[in-house]
C-alpha cells in the first residue's frame, strides 16, 4: 500500500512548518476580497496560521498577513480569527 504524504505549510506567525490540517488558511480571492478559508480549497493566494493566538498576534503586529497576501487585511478578519482561536 502507498502511504500519502501529508501536506506541510509554514505558519505566518511562528514560521514553523506544520501539517496543513492543523492550520487556518486566510485567502485573497481573485476578486481581491480577503476571507478565512475553512476548507483550504478556495482559489486565490493563501497564507496559513497555527491554531495559536500568539502566532496570530505576532502576525498582526508585524503585518505578516498583509505582506503575504499583498493587500490590506481588515480588522474584521483579525476579529474573526481571534474568535476561531478561542
Amino acid at each position: 500500500m502507498k502511504t500519502r504524504k501529508t501536506p506541510m505549510r509554514v505558519c505566518a506567525g511562528c514560521q514553523e512548518q506544520k501539517s496543513k490540517k492543523e492550520m487556518i488558511r486566510v485567502v485573497r480571492t481573485p476578486e481581491g476580497a480577503v476571507e478565512i478559508d475553512k476548507t483550504g480549497k478556495k482559489s486565490g493566494r493563501g497564507v496559513y496560521l497555527c491554531l495559536n493566538s500568539e502566532c496570530l498576534e505576532k502576525a498582526y503586529k508585524e503585518h505578516r498577513l498583509e505582506r503575504s497576501l499583498k493587500t490590506k487585511v481588515s480588522s474584521e478578519i483579525y476579529e474573526q480569527l481571534r474568535k476561531e482561536l478561542l
